[in-house]
């Protein structure tokens, strides 16, 4: 142990923040061509039961090797760096791997909180907040990935909140067509995948992320790190589950950024988003059906928040229980969750003249090709909105769903009588538009920065 603390450290301090290679993951590619980790051989997987740190606390990670040989870990700083899109900002000397115990299983909640401890990385002063990955290699080339988050209590203009409670409960690891359980699906006995009224009603944090090791749609984090970074904005990182236990203050900084996808909300969590807004702290949503499903946390042996139990439905029993049932999201968001969309759509842009197209070119009734995809958000007009003094919907988009059925998307802002402004992009396809190659439109790009220049601007 001593050695790695030593090695690593004095490595990243005698040349830190080097720009990395040009590494495909942190560009949008699932698996980079040199990947050969898998959930059932298990050559390398690791995983950290505390995810978000703040610097000059310690990060343990747990990992496993088979057949037990030596590994090394490489920890990267995701932003932008000559284009790289990451910074190498440690190195290990060679580790011991063992073998973990096989992951425990009741009632198709996986766990592998038993697992000892691998190594323990102390997380230098010098480290800016931000999302890290660190990518653990063999000599034989297996790869896996362990993402974490240094987070600062200083107070900066934006805080990007990585979903973590979504991730935690779409991972399916281990992905072995047998063992592996989320809360949207889990595998039967013959080894085809289930749906949600079959899968786990509680996930453990305290495991790897299946396949690479790093989380589903993670993509949407760095897309927005990487382009917030190269223009210039005091971008600051932490998890839901750290706005969710208290950890961060919203009231330190000016709007909190909520990159992509994040279906899974607890209580505590939108509490929290709801009296930022009503403090006067705004809110900006660049996915797609937020707080759709209910979930509620409790300890693991690893530590607080570790468990994660989606709420079912009083009408079967079985479907997870939705926010709208409720406290419908669109009394937060302004619009809420329309449905998939199996073919990328335009966006067709609405209220040009509004201060957020100010700048992009966009005309009245443009389409932007290709940016309703994924999933969509739209204004459901019987539900109640949220109280406002100023509201507009900025795009109206038609696009057939999986039955052929005419639907459309809505992008949404308003400002709530704090002041704080709520953004809603209504699609999964808006924080990829930013920074992800093939993927990128500069009219969004000049959008989200008028709407973040908003946000950011001195009262």
């Amino acid at each position: 142990m001593d050695g790695w603390e030593s090695g690593a450290l004095a490595h990243a301090a005698a040349d830190p923040f080097r720009a990395a290679p040009p590494l495909p993951w942190l560009h949008g590619t699932a698996d980079a061509p040199w990947y050969a980790a898998d959930d059932v051989r298990r050559p390398v997987r690791g995983f950290t039961s505390r995810p978000s740190v703040t610097a000059g606390e310690t990060l343990d990670l747990r990992v496993t090797v088979e057949p037990p040989r030596p590994f090394t870990v490489t920890v990267h700083r995701v932003g932008h760096y000559a284009g790289h899109g990451a910074a190498t900002v440690a190195e290990s000397p060679p580790l011991a791997g063992t073998a973990q115990p096989p992951p425990l299983v009741a009632d198709r909640a996986v766990s592998c909180h038993h697992w000892w401890l691998s190594w323990r990385l102390p997380v230098p002063a010098h480290w800016p907040p931000g999302a890290y990955v660190a990518v653990l290699a063999t000599a034989g080339g297996d790869r896996a990935h362990v993402p974490f988050t240094v987070r600062d209590p200083a107070p900066t203009d934006l805080l990007l909140v990585l979903p973590d409670l979504s991730w935690d409960a779409h991972n399916l690891y281990p992905e072995d067509g047998r063992t592996g359980a989320a809360l949207h699906r889990a595998w039967d006995e013959d080894g085809r995948l289930l749906g949600e009224e079959d899968a786990a009603v509680t996930v453990c944090a305290d495991r790897p992320y299946a396949g690479t090791g790093l989380p589903p749609d993670i993509g949407h984090a760095y897309d927005v790190i990487r382009w917030a970074e190269r223009q210039g904005y005091d971008l600051g990182c932490a998890h839901a589950s750290d706005l969710h236990a208290g950890r961060v203050d919203p009231a330190r900084h000016r709007g909190l950024v909520f990159p992509g996808p994040a279906p899974y909300w607890s209580a505590p969590l939108r509490h929290a988003a709801e009296a930022a807004r009503d403090a006067g702290t705004s809110l900006v949503f660049l996915g797609a059906g937020a707080l759709l499903r209910q979930v509620a946390t409790a300890p693991s042996p690893a530590g607080p928040d570790r468990l994660l139990t989606c709420r079912r439905s009083r009408a079967s029993g079985r479907s997870a229980a939705r926010w709208r049932d409720a406290a419908p999201e669109q009394q937060l968001l302004g619009i809420q969750y329309a449905g998939r969309v199996p073919a990328p759509a335009p966006l067709v842009v609405r209220n040009a003249r509004h201060w957020l197209w100010e700048g992009t070119g966009a005309a009245e009734g443009e389409e932007l090709p290709g940016l309703v995809a994924g999933a969509a958000d739209r204004y459901h007009p019987r539900t109640a909105l949220p109280a406002h003094t100023e509201r507009v919907l900025l795009a109206h988009s038609p696009y057939r769903d999986a039955k052929g059925a005419r639907r459309h998307q809505e992008t949404s802002l308003y400002r709530a009588p704090s002041g704080a402004l709520v953004f809603a992009a209504g699609t999964s396809a808006w924080a990829p538009a930013l920074d992800r190659a093939g993927h990128t439109d500069a009219r969004i790009q000049r959008a989200t920065a008028n709407l973040l220049d908003h946000i950011c601007k001195p009262a």
